[in-house]
């Protein structure tokens, strides 16, 4: 998907929506475990009720992963019936890859080529020659680590780095965004930084004031939807904005797709006030 693409959808949907699809067996319905695939039928059920609010769709591997081979095949069929029945959506694989080239180039095949996915999350600490391999794809997006949410990010990400010639130091993320954005483009290059990191996202904007960021961290972990937008939001739709539990997780009744289109139209709306 390209960039005016994903745009479109944004100005469309009045949305920078992101559902995350972290699909959990202990937490979904529990009528659902008598299904044979209880992981797709909740992420089709999921999918159905929400996409009129969204413009992505973040499964993350890990959740599927852990079940093995029947979770491997869960996560294909919900990339497959998406790309079938809402191929404008945009879909990231969530799996913060990242090694030497040659490892990367069949990660980069794995999840952009063989499950079509348009995105794949990709973890930038062995530098660029482990990120480069997942940009050759025509139209396909990293999306990289750059400033995340969680506790022990502030072990290495926000560290300051020692350059004397500057009236403040850089901290490791400013250096991470400036150097790899030289990399690729705002054409297939995106961010993460995470939404409880809101009081550095005009920072984050001034090293790359254009490039799509995805912002996790809305809602469950607390961040901050108007704070996001007003900081983030570049000159055009250029965020996408997660929420995974306070959606997919909304309910566990029969009723569960429901209650979540009402969580996502309500983000959904929130949104459309900035657009």
């Amino acid at each position: 998907m390209t960039r005016q693409e994903l745009q479109e959808q944004i100005r469309l949907k009045k949305s920078m929506l992101c559902v995350g699809l972290d699909t959990d067996l202990d937490k979904i319905p529990k009528h659902l475990l008598d299904t044979e695939d209880p992981v797709f039928e909740f992420n089709k059920a999921i999918i159905d009720a929400t996409h009129p609010y969204t413009v992505a769709y973040k499964p993350n591997t890990a959740f599927y992963e852990a079940y093995g081979v029947k979770g491997w095949q869960s996560l294909e069929k919900t990339v497959q019936y998406l790309k079938k029945h809402h191929p404008d959506i945009f879909t990231i694989a969530d799996a913060k890859r990242g090694d030497i080239g040659n490892t990367s180039l069949r990660y980069a095949k794995a999840f952009l080529e063989t499950m079509d996915f348009d995105s794949i999350t990709v973890a930038p600490y062995m530098g660029s020659d482990s990120v480069k391999p997942f940009l050759e794809p025509r139209n396909k997006w990293v999306i990289l680590l750059g400033l995340t949410s969680n506790p022990g990010a502030t072990d290495f990400q926000t560290a300051a780095l020692n350059t004397y010639h500057k009236p403040e130091p850089e901290m490791l993320y400013q250096r991470v965004l400036r150097i790899s954005r030289e990399w690729g483009s705002e054409d297939n290059m995106m961010y993460v930084v995470g939404a409880t990191q809101s009081e550095y996202l005009k920072k984050v904007r001034a090293v790359i004031p254009e490039h799509f960021l995805l912002i996790p961290g809305v809602g469950a972990q607390g961040g901050n939807m108007q704070e996001v937008i007003e900081n983030g939001l570049g000159s055009s739709p250029n965020l996408l904005i997660n929420s995974s539990r306070g959606i997919i997780y909304a309910s566990q009744e029969q009723n569960f797709g429901e209650v979540a289109a009402r969580a996502a139209s309500t983000l959904q709306q929130e949104m459309a006030r900035f657009l």
